[in-house]
């Protein structure tokens, strides 16, 4: 099983490979910053670059990452996920398992709505059929109700889990509409896309 900060890179580049195309691989700058966003993350990180490289280096020796070397002396060195070939994941799959790896336990109505960039579930139905998939193979698993939690939730079983803030919850219950954390998700994307390009100019 992988470490917490292991479990978050890991996440950010599976999300990231299906959000911003045209910037992946990541440089190392965009992964950090991928990894310390504010929005979309549960809980908000704060990692530095020895920390990740060094996750990328454990999840590189254990066959889930790649690292891309620049191409005649041009350019910055960049890392892919290669977790859902080595786990033979179908695109829904992995779209699950970047959600939870960064978010932490979920609702299956949480994930849909939280994987509409990464994958386009129909329904929530469908979402469950992929999560019960993914508990055959010992890759998540359903966990008992929580103390003033409606429904049951999901978590992933190949990293450490973080322990939640009440961040999300706050900002629910204050009624920030959804539209507004899209926004700020939009915003945070595109300095990651200006950073990569800016390392690639140097």
């Amino acid at each position: 099983m992988f470490s917490v900060i292991e479990g978050r890179v890991l996440g950010c580049l599976i999300e990231k490979e299906r959000t911003v195309p045209d910037q992946y691989p990541l440089s190392m700058n965009s992964l950090v910053s991928a990894c310390n966003q504010s929005s979309s993350r549960d809980p908000v990180m704060t990692l530095d670059e020895h920390e990740v490289d060094a996750a990328v280096s454990t999840l590189k020796a254990q066959g889930c990452a790649r690292i891309v070397h620049p191409t005649h002396g041009r350019g910055v060195v960049r890392v892919r996920q290669v977790f859902d070939e080595k786990f033979a994941l179908e695109a829904a799959d992995a779209a699950v398992m970047g959600v939870l790896l960064v978010r932490g336990p979920q609702t299956a109505a949480e994930l849909r709505s939280r994987t509409e960039r990464l994958h386009n579930f129909d329904t929530v139905a469908d979402v469950d059929t992929c999560l019960h998939q993914l508990a055959e193979r010992q890759l998540v698993q359903l966990i008992e109700r929580q103390h003033g939690q409606k429904e049951q939730r999901w978590q992933q079983l190949v990293a450490d889990e973080a322990e939640q803030s009440a961040a999300p919850a706050a900002i629910t219950a204050s009624g920030l509409s959804g539209s507004v954390v899209d926004r700020v998700a939009q915003l945070e994307e595109r300095v990651a896309k200006l950073e990569a390009a800016l390392a690639d100019l140097l």
